[in-house]
């Protein structure tokens, strides 16, 4: 009880924190800068990484187009008459308005916010046009936003009006055609030479004539009015858009003359939907998981395709984007908190070897001021005082740095940092205190003394151990559970308590690796003793001796290693990212460009294909029949993997001839199918679904399926993993002929000839899907961070080397002084200095890159860079031979310049000095 009532606060003695504070100025200098400089990079990254997560969810909706708007449809209701023909229903465009407004009302409040005001649309059916002897076709639309259409000008003639004036008019089913008006864009007009009261010479495909008629001819007044990219064709003539050789028109419906078309065609030609195209620059991170949500909800609740009622049906591929982005997203911020755990883990071990430096200087002050009488928790305040002001301020710039370089700032990563900073410097600083004033002699007996040996020894391998479990431990849930979220809808992009364990295996990888070369290199040392001591040559007896004497200790080869190690992995993984960006352009595209032919031009792919064949520049031309989401039966299961229908022998010269991976068992393909009436196939699934020796279907309508069986592994296709690849003459034979829709071009002139084919069809070229790529927000985001962590690592590790020749350069020069009293030469003394600080670091150069590339090795599958680098499988770890050169020869280089450095600040010592030194 007395204990407690005589505790008192620290008395602290200001003048000695000041003293201290300037004779060290130096290295709580260095400290500081260490500090801030590690705290811009955890400050800033984080935040940059974010708005890089941000831009690439918008960049994955824009690139979607309008595959990423919610559609609705709903049927109209039913027009029948009393008398058995159809009613003209004048109300029909506010019975769309009405539609609109339900299917906003259904979007909910963070849906609607994210998306744009609706544009409904109401298409009819596509028109032949008679006149003439080119292939044109015609369809007309109405538009229509919560304002009313795009506005136009109408520069002759007026709005298409009403055909009738009665409110209630009956037709029957098989009565004349019905009329409609509808105006005609100038550029349409011009092209059909019609005008205001002619006739629109159009039939369906039935071969019934049309009465379509020109009410005036409109200029619009923004082209660039989202409206318009619902129907192109009402702007201007869109070629290809119904087939090889054709181009359609489109005629403007207006609110009056909509009844007219709904009677002008069958009761279920005319199409009416409403179109929800996303904002991207209002999506983010954080609300793509509700927004997902919310879109597959509407989609669970969709009223049937066959359904006659005038229930909602939603469609919509912007949850998969919006997945598919959240999927990348994660794997980015984990790749990232692997390198920043790696960055921080080589600081705290620097900021731990400055502490220890600084202590060293201070140890004589320490010890008198212990001796004189203050206490340890008084000295311990000082110091906790000290480090603490110089950690926190640094640890501030650090941070405004980062708020100033980037739109926010994160100082969660900085904390690991400023603990250290804070810490070590107080904890070493108490404990040279207590060693100073400490009466615990020596033990004479050896038994005693091999006991405080044994201890210490058990200590060590204590933590050691400790270490080994916890890396063990962290590379087994890395290679069990991966990295990204269990769950990525509800992953709200910080990093969870599970997976704090697998993002420190590379760096507690790294840590073993330094633990184990600890281990070896006093033995290695040792060893050249052995071998110096048979020598005749006393300068490398000395050396020897003095790098023995050294080798055991830890924070400096700690710090060495894991920063040459992490700084290795480092530079791989940017070659990997880089190298990977290149391969999936490559595996996304199939060839230097592809067109995907629509399915209104598919008869004119051969065609297509001999023409582009014999443009100049072109090398190989293969075209193959590729179908998505194809229908695909095992003996239980209903499997929907891309179909690839091609020339076997065509497809294997292109992948000959291109980076992409070459597949032998292609060959297998032309060969008899392993049963009677069987189609060899090829198959790829990432979950395992499809293998081979696996029977599948593929059903025909109106005939028996064929039967397919997996010979062997197919190749990505596309970037996809679900593929199954059949010969396109093997597959015929079975009565099931190919129609190609695809066309993969390889050469020097194949962007040229794919550029102007006239037909219908998307061009895809790889130098653009490389460019992309390459900008990609999070790859890009990544690949700096990759290549700005190895340089932070790499001068993290001169740092640590320039410390620990200055740690031990006072007891090492002290040694060689009294060396020269026994005849050694300046010259000698620096080749015994260079013999003590070289070997480890030689040591570390060459096993420092090694053990970088073996983390490689274990660590870049998990990280799951295909989600970045666009390609089907994990990119191969890619080896920067030249660049791991660079690392190992900085450091030689700086071991090889502190000598001479050391030597000059040492000639002014006088020898009388260090003779006394230690008296």
């Amino acid at each position: 009880m007395n204990r407690w009532l005589t505790r008192r606060w620290p008395a602290l003695h200001w003048p000695s924190v000041r003293g201290r504070g300037r004779a060290d100025a130096g290295p709580l200098l260095l400290t500081a800068a260490v500090i801030a400089a590690v705290a811009l990079l955890a400050g800033a990254a984080p935040v940059l990484l974010r708005a890089a997560a941000d831009k690439a969810v918008q960049d994955t909706v824009r690139r979607a187009g309008n595959d990423s708007n919610v559609l609705v449809r709903a049927n109209w209701e039913r027009d029948d008459g009393p008398t058995g023909g159809r009613v003209r229903m004048p109300g029909l465009a506010e019975d769309l308005d009405n539609f609109r407004a339900r299917a906003t009302s259904a979007l909910g409040p963070d849906l609607d916010a994210a998306l744009l005001p609706p544009l409904a649309a109401v298409n009819g059916p596509i028109l032949t046009i008679t006149d003439g002897s080119v292939p044109r076709t015609f369809q007309f639309t109405y538009l229509a936003g919560d304002l009313g259409g795009p506005d136009v000008t109408w520069v002759a003639g007026s709005p298409p009006g009403p055909a009738v004036s009665d409110e209630y008019v009956e037709t029957p089913y098989d009565g004349p055609p019905w009329p409609v008006q509808v105006g005609l864009s100038e550029v349409d007009a011009a092209a059909l030479d019609l005008g205001p009261g002619d006739r629109v010479p159009v039939r369906d495909g039935q071969g019934r004539d049309k009465d379509v008629r020109v009410s005036g001819i409109y200029r619009p007044a923004d082209s660039a009015d989202p409206a318009w990219r619902l129907a192109p064709a009402l702007l201007r003539p869109v070629p290809g858009a119904d087939g090889v050789g054709t181009t359609r028109f489109a005629g403007l419906l207006s609110r009056e003359s909509l009844p007219d078309a709904r009677l002008a065609v069958d009761e279920d030609q005319l199409r009416r939907a409403v179109h929800f195209a996303p904002v991207p620059g209002t999506l983010t991170w954080d609300g793509t998981a509700a927004l997902a949500s919310q879109v597959v909800k509407l989609k669970a609740t969709s009223g049937s395709s066959g359904d006659r009622e005038q229930s909602l049906k939603w469609e919509s591929q912007l949850d998969i984007a919006l997945r598919d982005a959240r999927a990348r997203n994660n794997a980015a911020s984990t790749q990232a908190a692997v390198l920043l755990a790696g960055v921080l883990t080589a600081t705290v071990l620097v900021l731990l070897l400055a502490a220890d430096l600084l202590v060293r200087r201070r140890t004589p002050v320490l010890s008198a001021a212990r001796q004189r009488g203050a206490a340890l928790p008084d000295l311990g305040a000082e110091l906790i005082i000290e480090s603490t002001v110089v950690s926190l301020s640094a640890a501030a710039v650090g941070l405004a740095l980062a708020r100033a370089a980037a739109p926010g700032v994160s100082w969660t990563w900085a904390v690991p940092v400023v603990l250290a900073g804070a810490l070590a410097g107080p904890a070493f600083g108490t404990l040279a205190a207590a060693r100073a004033s400490r009466d615990r002699r020596q033990p004479a007996n050896p038994a005693a003394r091999r006991w405080i040996r044994a201890t210490g020894q058990l200590r060590r391998a204590a933590v050691e151990a400790a270490v080994l479990i916890a890396a063990v431990a962290a590379f087994v849930t890395l290679h069990q559970r991966g990295l990204l979220p269990v769950a990525s809808d509800s992953a709200t992009g910080e990093l969870t308590g599970d997976l704090i364990l697998p993002v420190s295996a590379l760096a507690l990888g790294a840590l073993v690796g330094a633990l184990v070369l600890l281990r070896l290199l006093p033995l290695g040392a040792r060893f050249a003793l052995r071998q110096a001591l048979r020598s005749r040559r006393p300068l490398a007896v000395f050396s020897a001796a003095q790098a023995a004497t050294t080798a055991g200790r830890a924070l400096p080869l700690l710090v060495l290693v894991s920063t040459t190690a992490l700084a290795s992995f480092a530079l791989i993984l940017g070659a990997t990212a880089t190298r990977g960006v290149t391969d999936g352009a490559w595996s996304t595209v199939g060839a230097d460009a592809r067109l995907d032919v629509g399915a209104d031009a598919e008869a004119a792919t051969p065609a297509l294909a001999e023409r582009i064949a014999a443009a100049p520049g072109v090398e190989q031309v293969v075209v193959a029949q590729v179908t998505d989401s194809a229908r695909v039966f095992t003996e239980s299961t209903l499997l929907t993997p891309r179909l690839v229908i091609v020339d076997t022998a065509a497809f294997r010269r292109l992948l000959a001839t291109t980076p992409l991976p070459d597949a032998p068992a292609l060959a297998r393909l032309t060969a008899p199918g392993p049963g009677p009436g069987e189609v060899p196939a090829l198959v790829r699934s990432s979950d395992g679904d499809l293998r081979t020796g696996t029977r599948l279907q593929l059903p025909r309508e109106d005939a028996p399926a064929i039967r397919l069986a997996a010979v062997g592994t197919a190749p990505s296709v596309g970037g996809v993993n679900n593929v199954v690849i059949v010969d396109a003459a093997a597959l015929a034979d079975a009565g099931l002929p190919a129609v190609p829709n695809t066309v993969w071009v390889t050469g020097p002139g194949a962007e040229r000839a794919v550029s102007n084919t006239g037909v219908a069809s998307d061009v895809v070229l790889r130098a653009d899907v490389l460019r992309a790529q390459r900008v990609a927000p999070l790859t890009a985001g990544l690949v700096r961070l990759a290549w700005t962590a190895a340089g932070v690592l790499l001068a993290l590790g001169l740092l640590g080397l320039a410390l620990a020749a200055a740690a031990g350069a006072s007891q090492r020069w002290q040694t060689l002084t009294r060396l020269r009293t026994l005849g050694l030469r300046p010259r000698d003394a620096r080749w015994v200095a260079a013999g003590e600080l070289l070997p480890p670091v030689v040591v570390t150069a060459v096993y420092g890159p090694l053990l970088g590339a073996l983390l490689a090795r274990l660590t870049l599958g998990p990280l799951d860079l295909r989600l970045l680098t666009g390609q089907a499988a994990d990119p191969a770890a890619v080896l920067p031979w030249w660049l791991l050169g660079l690392v190992s020869v900085a450091l030689l280089a700086t071991a090889a310049a502190v000598v001479p450095v050391e030597s000059a600040l040492r000639r002014r010592d006088r020898l009388s000095e260090v003779l006394r030194a230690g008296e």
